[in-house]
């Protein structure tokens, strides 16, 4: 959905995963690759570090499955700001990257205009309806799974009052909680979502700060989608065992189970890989991707940990629209 970072650890375990659950066309591809002498370089620019276990290092594991799936040779930079974004974009260009890919809503107007001064790169851009000759964009359907993650909290929720965090007001990010409300209003038309900003991505003393707020009005279920930041709302559930949290971009159950329902993760990996095997085919052809729960990129993943405590006729109906999602039966936008 938007963008953050990630623990070593989970960078590891995931490139360990894409090692092991590399295909056999796929290592056909490295293999030919490496006897044309002709590497397959691919870099990518993310807007925070990979250590924020979301956005960022969901994005690094991406690029990892990349490297171990198709032999490529690859590259990764943090960017801060917009001039960087197309410093790098052009550093990139000039070395023959054939794919370079900007990690966030934020990189679409430095790749629209550094894309033309380098036929040969085809720049992606996440979180994006932007597209030209060479510069394509992947539009993540977030709001679905954030729809569901609504439903589970609206149901859950003992005080009907909830929560949202975010990092910036990026467009995406409030799409999101905007159906996240609408997913929990359609179970609970009693509750009050109460949402915040805290006007960056990186201070885990501000997101929890945030949450400590929301947690002293009554919340007690917290949306986060913010990076970095986000991780200090786990920290503020988990010290005052007032408030469950819900995770997002990346599988945040573990950061801390006894306080998590679930997370709204999007399988980046498989994102990136997705396009990254078009463009080394020679099959790309620039657009705008839309990529969701029907593609199994976007989906609602409860904690194992959390299953117990959600009554069995809530997790059939939140499955059982999850399904319709997948069989593209059902969008969280109409609901609008």
């Amino acid at each position: 959905m938007r963008r953050t970072q990630w623990f070593s650890t989970a960078v590891h375990t995931a490139a360990l995963l894409a090692i092991t659950s590399c295909s056999t066309a796929d290592r056909k591809s490295a293999d030919s690759a490496s006897a044309t002498g002709t590497p397959f370089k691919v870099a990518l620019l993310t807007p925070g570090p990979i250590s924020d276990q979301s956005w960022n290092g969901g994005a690094y594991a991406g690029l990892m499955r990349i490297r171990d799936s198709l032999g490529a040779t690859v590259s990764h930079i943090q960017t801060k700001t917009p001039a960087e974004f197309e410093e790098q974009f052009r550093q990139y260009g000039s070395q023959g990257y054939n794919l370079v890919i900007g990690h966030g809503f934020e990189f679409q107007d430095a790749a629209r205009r550094v894309g033309p001064d380098f036929p040969k790169t085809v720049y992606i851009t996440t979180s994006s309806a932007s597209s030209g000759t060479n510069v394509g964009g992947i539009e993540f359907a977030f709001s679905d799974a954030s729809y569901l993650a609504g439903m589970l909290a609206g149901s859950l929720t003992k005080t009907n009052i909830i929560g949202t965090i975010g990092g910036t007001e990026l467009p995406p990010v409030k799409a999101s909680f905007e159906a996240f409300t609408r997913g929990a209003k359609a179970v609970n038309p009693k509750v009050t979502v109460v949402g915040a900003f805290i006007g960056n991505w990186d201070d885990v003393s501000a997101g929890k700060e945030q949450a400590l707020a929301q947690i002293g009005r009554g919340a007690d279920i917290i949306f986060q989608n913010a990076d970095a930041a986000g991780l200090g709302v786990f920290q503020a559930a988990r010290e005052t065992k007032k408030a469950l949290v819900i995770g997002s971009n990346a599988n945040q159950n573990a950061i801390a189970p006894e306080v998590t329902i679930g997370s709204v993760v999007i399988d980046l990996p498989h994102a990136f890989i997705t396009v990254a095997r078009e463009v080394k085919s020679g099959h790309f052809k620039a657009r705008v991707i839309k990529l969701g729960t029907h593609e199994d990129v976007v989906m609602l993943v409860v904690n194992p940990a959390f299953q117990g405590h959600i009554p069995a006729a809530l997790q059939q109906r939140v499955d059982s629209l999850q399904r319709e999602m997948r069989a593209g039966r059902f969008s969280a936008d109409s609901t609008r």
